[in-house]
Parts: C-alpha cells; structure tokens; sequence
C-alpha cells in the first residue's frame, strides 16, 4: 500500500461550486475548459461530457457575446455539471447567465473594458450581487497578461508580481467589505516560478482565501505538463492550492487530457512522488503556448504550436522564450514579455520581438519569418557572449 504524505493545507474557508466544495481541507478540484465555440451547442455539450467523463468537478465555458450566454444557457440544460462561466470584457452579462452556472469568473484587469468611466469597485458589486441572487460562487481571475492598467503603471515594467498582488488584495478586502466571501482566487503567470511567487505571497497574506492553480499558456505535452507539475509540486507541497486546472494545447478531442495530467499530477504529489525543479529560462528554449479554448478564432493555431516546437528544435541550447497564442483578447499582452511572440487571428499571425510588432503574416508563411528572427536572435547572443 502506497505511503500517503501528509500536507498541512492552508486553512482557508470552504466556498460551495454547485455540487463541488472547495478550500476548508475538500479535496482539490480538478477543472478544464471547453474550447469549443459556445455557440455551437453540440459540440460543447459533447466536450463538456467529454471532460465529465474523464473526471472534471468544474467545467469553465467562455461568454463573450449575448450568443454565447443564449448557447450556454440551453447547454446547461441538458447537462448535469458544475459551469463556470469565463465572462470576458462585457461584465453585464453576468445577469443573463448566473441563473443557469454555478460560477461567474471575472477578470480585474479586463473591467475596465466597459463602462470605462464607472469606478471598478461599482462593477464588482453588481457581480456580487448577481452572484448572490443566483446562488453563484465567484472566481476573481488575475491573469499577468492582463493586469488592470491603473495598477500596473504604479510598478517597474519588469515587476509582473506586485500588480498582480495588489489587485488581487483590492479585490478581495472590497468583496469582504461589502459581505460577499463566497469567492476564490487565482494568479496565473506562464512562468512557473512566477505562479510559484504569486501564489506564495498571496497565501502568506490572505490563507483564508482558497485558491485555483494554474500555469497559464503552459503549452503542449509533456512541457506543459511538466512546467505546472513544477509549480503545483512547489505550492500544494506548501499546502497551498484548492483547485487546480492544467492548461495544454491540445485539439478538442484530447481535452479531457488536462483532467488526466491533473489527476495524475495530484496523485503523485499525495504519494510523494515528486520531482526535481526544473529551472526553465536558464540555458534551455522554453515555448509556451495558451490552451486551446472557444476564443480560438482559428483552429490551425494548434497545429502552428506544433510546427513551432519542431522548427526551433535547434535553438534547445538557447535561453530564448518564445509565445505562441492563440486569440486576440490575451495573445498581445502575453506575448511582451517573450523574446519572440505570435498570436493569431482568423487569417494572420501577429509576429513580435518583445513588445514590438513586426508585422501581420499567413499561417502559410509565419513560419520562415519566425526563424529568420530566431536566427538573428541566435547570433546575437553568440556575439555577446
């Protein structure tokens, strides 16, 4: 019989998802996200049994449109599960979906999208509110791609934590002060030491407050795999994480894949099978690539993930950072911090070095442009060296 190790969890309070429980000593749930168009029923009814199937506890469903609300609202009917909605910069459209989910997510730094000229704080009541009303847990979604602009001008470019921190911390004190504690948190960077420092600042601040894991844009397996193991072996170990999702690029019908590396990543940890940190960014390429979800706007993006990872085998020996994304609403902001980002649109790839642009191209073409930059690049770390 397998040794079990014993972790002190954080002692955070228990927050009810539907049929799920979360923090307070529950087990950890495991979620993933449809990627799939919201608006075609079939086919994200079908993943979302997909993932039910393969053992999800919450299932996150992308709304971006009134479309999308519609869609999910039939496909909550006509399946028994836990959903979160994913709702992206029109925030008011949490009152047309609460009724049918058992979650609203919302992202801080995507608020002040809409309704620019209303104070933060009078949004996040009216979530509160329709939350309350509907009988919704909340997920305050703190994202290092798209933090809120008033907190991230207040620190040095380099410093990704501390807006990220400060927001979260803003978020959670106005929720308690105004009688709504029916909520988690979380604080996804695609760096796992990033994720790792975050979420560690976080907890020794706020251990009531439970929180989701994940490394956001960690890419294609095994390196996705790998780089959240990283984090979560570093963070559950410290007793710290309630929930947890692994992201991978993945096409629609191997999904259900993040709920097995979950599993599988929180069965090891329990049984003490962990493994040594793995210091991604030293002298090694590192590709990280955002999970395929229902903002896709192209599906070639994932295959393009895979063309990316083959044609720069050769730079393996360089500490370089590329981004592959694969929409609009996040692919800009993530891709600032790589040496070399792409992030797709239906018809183009958006080609940048750091947070400069260097044009728009094809998926038939990005990738000799890729590699000529990749080149150049090479040679000039060669030449400093």
């Amino acid at each position: 019989m397998e040794t079990q190790v014993k972790i002190q969890r954080n002692p955070t309070r228990s927050v009810r998802i539907g049929t799920a429980t979360i923090g307070a000593g529950h087990p950890i749930a495991v979620q993933s996200m449809t990627a799939t168009h919201t608006t075609n029923v079939p086919a994200t009814l079908e993943q979302i049994q997909q993932l039910l199937s393969a053992g999800a506890d919450i299932i996150r469903v992308a709304v971006d449109s009134r479309k999308d609300a519609d869609a999910l609202a039939e496909i909550s009917q006509q399946v028994e599960a836990n959903l979160s909605v994913d709702l992206q910069e029109n925030y008011r459209l949490a009152e047309v979906i609460a009724p049918y989910v058992s979650k609203l997510r919302y992202n801080p730094g995507h608020l002040y999208h809409h309704e620019r000229e209303k104070p933060w704080q009078d949004k996040v009541k009216y979530l509160a509110e329709v939350a309350g009303e509907h009988d919704c847990a909340m997920r305050v979604g703190v994202n290092c791609g798209s933090v809120d602009p008033a907190k991230k001008e207040k620190y040095d470019p380099k410093d990704s934590i501390s807006p990220m921190l400060e927001s979260a911390f803003d978020h959670c004190e106005f929720l308690d002060s105004i009688g709504f504690t029916r909520y988690c948190v979380s604080l996804k960077d695609s760096d796992p030491q990033q994720v790792i420092e975050v979420n560690r600042r976080f907890a020794d601040e706020r251990p009531d407050v439970p929180l989701h894991l994940g490394v956001t844009e960690a890419g294609m397996p095994p390196d996705g795999i790998i780089k959240t193991r990283i984090a979560f072996e570093q963070l559950i170990g410290r007793g710290i994480g309630d929930t947890i999702r692994v992201s991978l690029t993945l096409p629609n019908s191997r999904k259900y894949e993040e709920i097995e590396a979950g599993r599988k990543i929180l069965a090891d940890i329990a049984a003490g099978r962990v493994r040594t940190v793995v210091d991604f960014g030293l002298n090694e390429l590192n590709i990280i690539s955002c999970p395929s979800c229902s903002r896709v706007e192209n599906e070639a993006f994932i295959e393009l993930a895979q063309q990316v990872k083959e044609m720069t085998a050769y730079a393996k020996n360089y500490a370089i950072t590329i981004a592959v994304m694969g929409c609009r609403v996040n692919g800009p902001g993530e891709t600032d911090d790589a040496d070399l980002g792409l992030w797709c649109g239906p018809n183009h790839v958006n080609l940048k070095r750091g947070p400069e642009s260097l044009g728009a191209f094809g998926y038939d073409e990005i990738l000799s442009h890729l590699k000529c930059e990749l080149d150049q690049l090479i040679a000039s770390r060669v030449a400093k060296a």
